[in-house]
């Protein structure tokens, strides 16, 4: 996958101050990357055409609203035929509690991030229908204890 034009300095800085905060007004990213407001537009609704900006969204506090557990499950699959990872990447999309989903190589197949409001809903999460779910042949979990850092995105210099 590539973009239809190449990135200058400038759309950088745009990306950047945007991942930084994806709140900011046009006329303060204007600022902060040295043009005016209309040319900056014009290069934000490109970069944002491209596809080059996924979306926007707001990051919750889980643990304030309710939500103070977190997990890692590492899936392994009977099968790792191509219509079996899909069928299991659909069942995936249809759970809320998994929060991230990626296909891995290695010891599993799958990592998941799973986000509850406490211990016992992830492990009747677990046990009710992650471990039976078709085509699961083992499930192995990690409590996650402290988030030490959070920076999704990439990084920009």
């Amino acid at each position: 996958m590539s973009l239809p034009f190449q990135l200058d300095a400038t759309d950088w800085r745009i990306l950047r101050e945007l991942q930084r905060d994806g709140r900011i007004t046009n006329v303060e990213l204007a600022q902060r990357v040295g043009l005016s407001p209309p040319p900056c537009l014009r290069r934000l609704q490109a970069l944002e055409k491209s596809g080059a900006i996924a979306g926007y969204r707001a990051v919750l506090n889980g643990p304030l609203l309710g939500y103070g557990v977190q997990l890692f499950a590492m899936v392994g699959l009977k099968s790792q035929a191509d219509a079996e990872l899909k069928a299991f990447e659909a069942r995936i999309a249809g759970w809320p509690l998994v929060r991230e989903a990626y296909a891995i190589s290695g010891e599993a197949d799958f990592l998941l991030k799973l986000v509850g409001s406490d211990l016992a809903a992830l492990q009747d999460f677990i046990i009710r229908d992650l471990t039976a779910a078709a085509n699961v042949e083992n499930v192995r979990t990690t409590l996650i204890m402290r988030v030490s850092k959070y920076q999704p995105g990439i990084p920009i210099p």
